[in-house]
């Protein structure tokens, strides 16, 4: 259906000033301008934002937004959704303006995580300066990064990415007891129509208030993955999952929670997949080091003081 890349993604929050102060001092990104009232906007890069968080009564990722290549695709991908038994609803044209694109539609997958779909993007001229020094992040022909849902019904959820035309790049199934007879959870990782390893990818657990597991940006360099590592910390950010390296996409970098109470990960040196001739792979490991999760040091603590 012609997914080019993860575009931008839509947040609602209770507290937006705790967003401004983690997307500004900690993440390193920059403020962008002339958002709709009720609306902040963040860029990572050329588009005017990448991240639209709305003042609100909750705390969710209400979509995730990818572009299409063109109308054709466009409109087949609203007919195969509407096919599928989930919801369209067209964008109004001054939504649209709003998000920087021709149009767009709303939708969401059948575990219920939200989805919009466009046409049309925008760039300027504005330069990317980051008040706390980050020398930029990767986007361009891959997109703003990555989105991970939670889908308890998960093949299901699985066959609606497959049917609206993302690819599987990483299907494993993992434990995390560590037991023989712990048949594991689902997991897919699935790319769009560029090198990136995956632009979305679920995982087969129940959904939270949150509405997201974590989002994915990559910055240009280890350095400055590791500078914000420090920031994490300086800003009193709760880590996640410490800085480690994962097998399927190589990825170095780290989790921490974001206010809206799912992860931000941040990334760099990823592998590149070329998307015509990737065959799927299921890697079993998640992490070849490192990414020690705060519920595992939780639960060393605990068994630390039972000693």
């Amino acid at each position: 259906m012609g997914i080019k890349a993860l575009g931008y993604v839509v947040i609602r929050s209770t507290q937006p000033e705790a967003w401004d102060q983690f997307m500004i001092q900690t993440v390193g990104a920059m403020r962008g301008s002339d958002a709709p009232e009720g609306v902040d906007f963040y860029r990572v890069d050329d588009r005017p934002f990448r991240f639209w968080v709305e003042r609100g009564a909750s705390d969710e990722l209400l979509a995730a937004a990818y572009e299409i290549d063109n109308a054709q695709n466009y409109a087949d991908l609203k007919t195969q959704i509407a096919n599928l038994g989930r919801p369209v609803e067209d964008g109004s044209a001054a939504e649209a303006k709003a998000r920087g694109v021709g149009e767009f539609f709303r939708t969401t997958d059948p575990a219920g995580n939200g989805l919009e779909f466009f046409l049309g993007d925008s760039r300027d001229n504005v330069e990317f300066v980051s008040e706390v020094g980050v020398s930029g992040f990767v986007t361009g022909d891959m997109g703003m990064g990555h989105a991970v849902f939670n889908a308890p019904n998960f093949e299901e959820v699985h066959e609606f990415y497959k049917a609206i035309g993302f690819r599987n790049t990483d299907i494993p199934r993992i434990s995390l007891s560590g037991q023989p007879d712990d048949p594991g959870m689902g997991i897919a990782f699935m790319h769009a129509d560029n090198g990136r390893h995956h632009s979305v990818a679920i995982i087969e657990m129940p959904v939270p208030p949150s509405r997201c597991v974590h989002l994915m940006l990559e910055m240009k360099t280890q350095s400055d993955v590791g500078k914000c590592y420090d920031r994490m910390r300086i800003n009193k950010v709760p880590e996640s999952a410490s800085i480690g390296r994962h097998v399927n996409d190589q990825t170095f970098g780290f989790y921490m929670q974001t206010p809206g109470g799912f992860d931000l990960e941040i990334g760099a040196d990823p592998l590149v997949i070329d998307p015509q001739t990737w065959e799927a792979t299921a890697h079993q490991q998640p992490s070849e080091w490192g990414h020690v999760w705060a519920w595992q040091k939780a639960l060393e603590e605990q068994q630390g003081e039972k000693a």
